[in-house]
């Protein structure tokens, strides 16, 4: 099993919630209002006067062969919107109870 760890736009928060339908994957615990900053490019996101938008995180817990395809959706939801700001990390999990 693998651990998906998706910070993106607030604007994207529809289409992220689609793909995890699409694919079936109902688990997931999600934080509102994120603020931060990506380490590339983009501009802050800190819910400010200055810099307005917020951020979003997804934590979710899907089977390995489910990894590929969800990190294959997001990148294409990335790259059709990429100034709106997407970044996804994975890890191992292991179920502990």
């Amino acid at each position: 099993m693998k651990t998906v760890f998706i910070v993106y736009n607030q604007a994207l928060t529809e289409k992220v919630e689609h793909i995890l339908n699409k694919l079936n994957i109902r688990g997931y615990s999600r934080w509102p209002q994120v603020q931060g900053r990506g380490s590339e490019k983009g501009e802050p996101h800190l819910g400010t006067h200055t810099w307005p938008a917020l951020n979003e995180a997804i934590l979710t817990v899907v089977d390995d062969d489910k990894t590929g395809e969800l990190m294959s959706h997001l990148k294409h939801l990335n790259d059709k919107a990429e100034m709106q700001g997407l970044r996804a990390f994975i890890w191992d999990a292991e179920v502990g109870i």
